[in-house]
C-alpha cells in the first residue's frame, strides 16, 4: 500500500509545490499535522487503495452484473404475465421480486464489508507496512479511524448502486415506488458499518482470514439468532425469543434488516408472517440506536487495542 508517512521536517527530501514530501512511492508529510487532517489523509489513501487494488472495480462490474440479472429477470415475469392479470396483482409480483432482491443486496454489502477490511491492519502489521506509519510522530488512533472513513464511504458507494440501483429498477421496469427507499437505504448502510467495524476490530489482533472468518461468524449468528426469534413468536416459546435477541445485541446485522423488511415488504408478505424477505417480529427504534452505539464502540475500541499494540 502507498502509505501516508508522518516525517519531521528536517529530513532532506525534495518538497512538492503542495507542501509534501516524496520519496519513492511514499508521500511523506510536514511533521505535526492535526489529527483531522491526519484521518482525512488515510481516508483518501485507503479509497484510492482499493481502486488501486482494483477492489472497486470488480465490485462494481458483480453489482451491474447483479442488477443486470434483476432487471433482466423482473422484465421477463412482467412478459409472461397474462393481459387480463390486475394491476394491483401485478404490482405484488413487483414487490415480491424488488424485496427479495434487496434481502440479497443486503447479503452483498455486508460481506463487502467484512472482506475489503479484514486484512486492513492484520495485513499491514504482518507484512510490515505499517511500520513506515506507526512509528512516526501520528496518532495511531487516527490511522483507524481514517480507514474506517475511508471504508464506508466505498461501502455508501456500494449500498448506492445495488439497493439504489434495484430500487431504481423497481420503478423503471414495474413502476412500483419502494416505500421508505431511504431509511431502507441507510439501514441497510448502517448494516454494513456494523460488519466493517467488527472485522476492523478483530484485525487489530488476529489474521486477516481469522479476521475474515470471526465477523462472518457472528453475521451467522444473527442471522440464525432472527430466525429462532420469528419462530419463538409464532410458536409463542420465550425461550426462543429471548435467544433471538440476545443474538441480536450480539451482533445487531439481522434486525437492521428486519427493520428495513418491515419498512419495504409488500402486503402479501407480511401478511404471510415468517420468511427471510419479511419479518413478523419487527425491531423498534432502540435497537437502531444499539447498532449506531455498536458500530462506534467497535472502532473506538478497535483504536484503542490498535494504540497499545506492540508493532
Amino acid at each position: 500500500m502507498s502509505d501516508q508517512v508522518f516525517r519531521p521536517a528536517n529530513e532532506g527530501l525534495a518538497q512538492s509545490a503542495g507542501g509534501e514530501f516524496r520519496a519513492g512511492s511514499l508521500i511523506v508529510v510536514r511533521c505535526g499535522p492535526r489529527a483531522l487532517r491526519t484521518v482525512w489523509i488515510m481516508a483518501q489513501v485507503t479509497f484510492l487503495e482499493a481502486a488501486r487494488r482494483k477492489i472497486l472495480w470488480l465490485a462494481g462490474i458483480a453489482g451491474v452484473a447483479f442488477l443486470g440479472l434483476f432487471w433482466t429477470a423482473l422484465h421477463s415475469m412482467l412478459r409472461s404475465m397474462a393481459p387480463n392479470i390486475t394491476p394491483v396483482a401485478r404490482l405484488e409480483g413487483v414487490r415480491m421480486m424488488t424485496m427479495m432482491v434487496l434481502y440479497a443486496g443486503s447479503m452483498m454489502t455486508s460481506l463487502m464489508a467484512a472482506l475489503i477490511s479484514c486484512d486492513t491492519l492484520s495485513g499491514e502489521i504482518a507484512s510490515g507496512t505499517i511500520h513506515a506509519i506507526a512509528t512516526k510522530p501520528v496518532h495511531r488512533w487516527c490511522l483507524v479511524l481514517g480507514k474506517w472513513i475511508g471504508f464506508i464511504a466505498i461501502l455508501a458507494l456500494y449500498v448506492l448502486l445495488i439497493e439504489g440501483g434495484t430500487i431504481a429498477i423497481g420503478w423503471i421496469e414495474g413502476r412500483h415506488a419502494t416505500p421508505h427507499a431511504g431509511a431502507a437505504l441507510g439501514l441497510i448502510g448502517l448494516q454494513a458499518v456494523v460488519l466493517l467495524g467488527v472485522t476492523m476490530l478483530c484485525s487489530t489482533r488476529l489474521s486477516a482470514l481469522t479476521s475474515g472468518a470471526c465477523s462472518l461468524g457472528l453475521y451467522g449468528i444473527a442471522f440464525l439468532g432472527g430466525w429462532i426469534e420469528q419462530f419463538g413468536a409464532l410458536r409463542h416459546v420465550k425461550a426462543c425469543v429471548d435467544l433471538g435477541i440476545l443474538a441480536s445485541l450480539v451482533m445487531p446485522s439481522d434486525a437492521l434488516w428486519r427493520r428495513v423488511a418491515m419498512k419495504v415488504q409488500p402486503p402479501i408478505m407480511g401478511a404471510a408472517g415468517i420468511g427471510p424477505f419479511s419479518s413478523s417480529i419487527v425491531p423498534d427504534n432502540a435497537m437502531v440506536i444499539y447498532a449506531v452505539i455498536y458500530s462506534l464502540a467497535a472502532i473506538v475500541i478497535a483504536q484503542i487495542i490498535f494504540g497499545r499494540r506492540d508493532l
